[in-house]
């Protein structure tokens, strides 16, 4: 498996699964990758850092020793060993057998027209949040706060709460809305 960062003709970034670089060249010809925001599929890799491992004996990025090829692809077929197991980021590995060119719905591509529908919708509620309101960051609840109490000027701003804040900002009769999306953030 291959993970690619991704970037659309209309500048979205995301990243996507793959089975191999040449699956994911097959894909990309028959137009089966798409922007997970837009839906657009003039998609192209975006650079990014390699992930490289040292020594035989390194531990995985979950923090598990690493395998020989051969037993991991033993315990792959019988269906026994870490099968279910989440990547170091939360997201879930597909088996080594899974054939992402076979049938349709590529990995990155919306699941029927409806899901196209609602993942354009998103994107086009991001970009209207993101260019008519201000980014406050992790300050969110204490900018609410004082826009409630009268102590900034009033605006549409957006930011990162944690859950207990959040509902203290609700029961103090503060107007807040969770987002569907999460900040783009670049850690680099």
């Amino acid at each position: 498996m291959i993970n690619y960062n991704l970037k659309c003709a209309d500048g979205h970034s995301f990243d996507s699964w793959f089975q191999s670089a040449s699956a994911y060249d097959k894909l990309a010809a028959a137009g089966l990758v798409s922007c997970s925001y837009c839906g657009s599929t003039k998609v192209e890799k975006a650079i990014m850092a390699p992930r490289v491992r040292t020594g035989r004996k390194a531990v995985s990025g979950i923090g598990e020793p690493e395998q020989p090829a051969a037993e991991q692809s033993a315990q792959q077929n019988s269906g026994a060993g870490p099968a279910g197991r989440a990547h170091s980021e939360g997201q879930p590995v597909a088996p080594a057998t899974a054939d992402p060119v076979a049938g349709p719905g590529a990995l990155s591509q919306p699941a029927g027209e409806a899901a196209g529908k609602m993942e354009q919708a998103l994107g086009e509620l991001r970009r209207r949040v993101e260019e008519n309101s201000d980014y406050v960051g992790k300050d969110f609840a204490s900018e609410a706060r004082a826009m409630h109490l009268g102590d900034a000027p009033e605006r549409a701003i957006y930011g990162e709460a944690k859950p207990d804040e959040a509902k203290a900002l609700i029961e103090d009769g503060i107007p807040v809305l969770p987002l569907p999306f999460g900040r783009n953030r670049k850690t680099n």
